[in-house]
């Protein structure tokens, strides 16, 4: 192939270039899938949860918290000044 390069050059050039060649067709064939296979929006491959469940009230004595009337009624005021958007 070329006069001045030994053979084990031409060989270890051309598995470069193969190598090469491979890396670009299977970018390009990620990038292709990529961009017109999207997911579904609710679809999820299993595994862990996306977000996880919440648990009730009465889960743990320690998760709930007993409050005054003043406190429900400054926090109902709170939350009626926060917009709806």
């Amino acid at each position: 192939m070329f006069p001045s390069i030994s053979p084990a050059q031409e060989i270890g050039l051309a598995v470069l270039l193969v190598a090469a060649l491979v890396w670009v067709l299977g970018l390009g064939h990620m990038l292709w899938d990529s961009r017109f296979h999207h997911p579904e929006p609710g679809a999820h491959d299993g595994g862990l949860p996306a977000i996880p469940a919440q648990r009730g009230a009465a889960a743990h004595p320690m998760e709930s918290v007993e409050l005054t009337e003043a406190e429900e009624q400054a926090f109902a005021g709170l939350i009626r000044t926060l917009p709806l958007h």
